[in-house]
Formats: C-alpha cells, structure tokens, sequence
C-alpha cells in the first residue's frame, strides 16, 4: 500500500521498496489530481512500469509544413482541446516520441510536437545559440496563433523551453520539463554512460536502455523494451541526426545554457510562469540532483520524481506522467 503524506507544501509518495516521487504541489487541485494519479497506480509504481493501455489514437496525423525565416518547419498534431506543444530532446525526431505517452496526453488535449531547423523534417540549421532556438519555438507558436501556450520540453528541449518561458514570458502560459537542467553549470555532471551511448550513429536496445530508463532495474528494463517495441520501428531513422557536426549543434546550445551568461537562472525566484518538473531518480544525462537547490528558491516550480526511472520518465510512465501533466496544466 502507498502512503502519501503531505508536509511543507510537498507531496512524498512512499512505496514499500523506500522509493519516493517527489512533488511540490502548491494548490490544492493539483494535489488532488496528482494524489489520485498515484494512488490508483499503486501496483505500476512498485513494479517501476506500467502496464500500458494503448490509445485508439496513439500516433499523430501527417506530418504538415509551416514557413518560419524561409525555412519549413515539420509538425504534426493530435487530439483536440487546449494545445500543448512539445520540444523534443537531443536527436529527437518527429518519430521519436513514445505513441503511448502522445496517446495518454492527446486524450485531454491538442497536442503538437515539431522539429527544429535542420533537424528531421524541417528544412535550415539548428542554431548554436539556445535563445535563437527558443526564438524559433515562439514565432512556430505565433503563427499557428496559439495565443499563450503550455510548453513539455525534453531533455535539451527542456532547455529551450525555460529559454522560452524566461525571454518570452508573454507567449507561455504554463510550462512542463521533463528530464533536464535549470540554466548554470549542473552540480553532478552527466555520467560517462551518457557518452559511451548517446553519440552512437544509431541505438540498439542496450543503448536505449542505458540513456533512457534504469539498466539496475529489472522492470525498468522491461519498460524500455516495451517502450521501443512501441514506435522504433516506424522511426525514419535517415532524418535521426547522427553526425558529430549535427551533435555539436545541440552541444552548442547546452554549452550555452550552461555558460549562463545572462543569469538566467535568478528568473526561477521572479517568474509567474508555473512550471512542473518530471524526472527519474537516476538521470545519467540530468541529474534530478541538480534541482534541489532551486527547490525553496522556485516558488512557481514543482518537483515529482520516479522512481527506478531514467532519462524517460514519461516513456516508462506513460499513463501516470499525462496524469500529473493533465492536473498541472488544468
């Protein structure tokens, strides 16, 4: 039986085996939903999986082209209701997505995922500079007049998310990042895995594994080769970056991200953008570690964390993560 136990504005979630998700749930709606959330997938959160149920519409329409700078730039859409745009990780693709964890979102609302410039689908050059990215990912909002929009950001597209929120305050209504770094140099720095797989021109299940999910777990394991049995195969992996030019693109971005040259970091303490925070308890490329500094400095921010969980909570956890999104952008 899960124990949930509220104290200080946080929600800790106990499980037999002493793993705890983390949240910081400030209004009582969204603790409620993501009490319910938890509560109800009991068995799911001890096995570390879940058992998936597939979405009658789990993949997202064809691939469509919006003019940005005479670049077209790739998207496709799924679902109806309130829109939620997600910026993809480092060499994501269109087809990278998990259908299940698309699926689970797009049954509350409009979701949309896109590709950078240059990179799958989309036409020009992935900018070295994050801020222009961002740029990008606000004009790609704009012109599909979607007035204040909520934000998922993975990974690298967590980055540019909060470089959106940050720069851009008046185009974001409320934003999710799952699996990555606030801005300024991390406190644990990504892991020697991270390299030895992530750069490889293409992944096999060991790879996948490794940088997405928790190899020690024998569920996590399991998890990730549901998830890949799931959509690897659709991939279109010619448009997957796998060049060490294309790497150091995004390397460019993080650096300066990491760099954090206008201090951006101090915005967590300002902003009125609320943020939710999804991460696994052992990220080798983002430490969930690399938060808790922020904790009592982020009064917007909330914090949840999965246990024997990876780089892709949300992958691992499709159901449970669309739960906690759906009561955090309600």
């Amino acid at each position: 039986m899960m124990n949930t136990i509220k104290t200080h504005g946080w929600l800790y979630l106990n499980t037999p085996k002493n793993c705890r998700a983390l949240a910081s749930l400030l209004i009582a709606s969204v603790l409620s939903v993501a009490t319910a959330a938890c509560t109800t997938s009991t068995t799911n959160t001890q096995n570390a999986t879940e058992t998936t149920p597939m979405s009658t519409a789990t993949t997202a329409t064809e691939t469509q082209f919006m003019s940005i700078n005479d670049r077209q730039i790739a998207y496709r859409s799924i679902g109806e209701g309130a829109p939620l745009l997600l910026i993809n990780r480092f060499r994501g693709t269109l087809d990278t997505w998990d259908p299940a964890f698309i699926g689970s979102l797009a049954e509350s609302r409009k979701v949309i995922i896109m590709d950078y410039p240059g990179i799958g689908y989309s036409e020009g050059t992935l900018s070295l500079d994050a801020k222009e990215v961002a740029a990008d990912v606000k004009r790609f909002a704009e012109q599909l007049a979607l007035g204040k929009v909520d934000l998922l950001g993975w990974s690298y597209g967590g980055l540019i998310a909060q470089y959106v929120a940050f720069l851009h305050p008046d185009t974001v209504h409320k934003v999710v990042l799952v699996g990555t770094n606030p801005p300024g140099k991390p406190e644990v720095p990504m892991e020697q895995a991270f390299q030895q797989h992530a750069l490889k021109p293409a992944y096999a299940l060991e790879d996948y594994t490794v940088l997405f999910f928790e190899p020690k777990s024998e569920s996590s394991r399991a998890a990730a080769k549901a998830s890949m049995e799931r959509y690897w195969e659709k991939v279109d992996h010619s448009k997957v970056p796998g060049t060490m030019e294309m790497f150091q693109r995004y390397i460019g971005g993080m650096r300066g991200v990491m760099a954090d040259a206008d201090d951006l970091r101090k915005e967590f303490a300002t902003t009125e953008v609320p943020m939710l925070v999804l991460m696994g308890d052992h990220d080798i490329s983002f430490a969930v570690e690399n938060w808790f500094p922020l904790v009592r400095e982020a009064p917007k921010m909330q914090l949840v964390v999965f246990p024997e969980a990876g780089h892709a909570p949300h992958f691992q956890y499709p159901t449970m993560s669309a739960a906690y999104i759906d009561g955090f952008l309600r």
